[in-house]
């Protein structure tokens, strides 16, 4: 565990459905200065290529083993795009060192999931290998092992307030096992990025 990360750090997963815009790269610098206090920790979506793994898979019917590794293994791709848009403002990192290093370097770390998921494998309460699991519970599991302070989702969607996260997850804004992670005292905030407006 990261007990000296770098103090509770927030975890802003960056959903792979918002990487066709434009302006991704500036508009998210600013949300950053604005809303991103003390330490963060980037965890990018599966994007467009994650869903190349789901086309492999529903073509080939690919063990969920295999599926699920080869899916997070696309969410490496996602971190790489998203540090050439944020620039030297960010830096990939593979683990907790990584992170406490680009820290202290005044940049943001932008997790390489399957590093940190394959590490966390010796945990008995590890992520299921399903594509029950998507890059909404991956920036769940990073945030609890990581023991943050709150947790940032920015969306293409718009998820009332009211609503509750089992509900979201049976009408498909976050995926099936989110709600057993942000039911167990994560604070967990979405925020349609689509609309957010400097």
């Amino acid at each position: 565990m990261p007990d000296d990360l770098l103090g509770p750090p927030l975890v802003v997963k960056i959903g792979g459905s918002l990487f066709d815009l434009p302006d991704l790269g500036a508009r998210l610098a600013c949300w950053l200065e604005r809303n991103a206090r003390g330490a963060v920790l980037l965890v990018p979506g599966g994007g467009p290529f994650a869903e190349a793994v789901r086309n492999l898979d529903r073509r080939h019917g690919l063990d969920a083993e295999t599926a699920h590794w080869l899916a997070v293994h696309a969410m490496t791709l996602s971190a790489r795009f998203l540090q050439a848009l944020l620039g030297e403002r960010a830096a990939l990192a593979e683990d907790w060192e990584d992170c406490r290093r680009t820290g202290r370097e005044g940049r943001i770390p932008i997790t390489d999931a399957y590093t940190f998921l394959e590490k966390d494998e010796h945990h008995s309460d590890h992520l299921p290998h399903t594509w029950s699991v998507s890059s909404d519970s991956i920036a769940a599991r990073i945030a609890v092992l990581a023991k943050a302070s709150r947790l940032i989702l920015l969306k293409s969607v718009s998820i009332p307030e009211a609503m509750d996260w089992p509900e979201a997850a049976r009408l498909g804004f976050v995926d099936e096992y989110f709600p057993t992670l942000a039911q167990s005292g994560l604070e967990v905030t979405a925020v349609n990025f689509r609309e957010w407006r400097p």
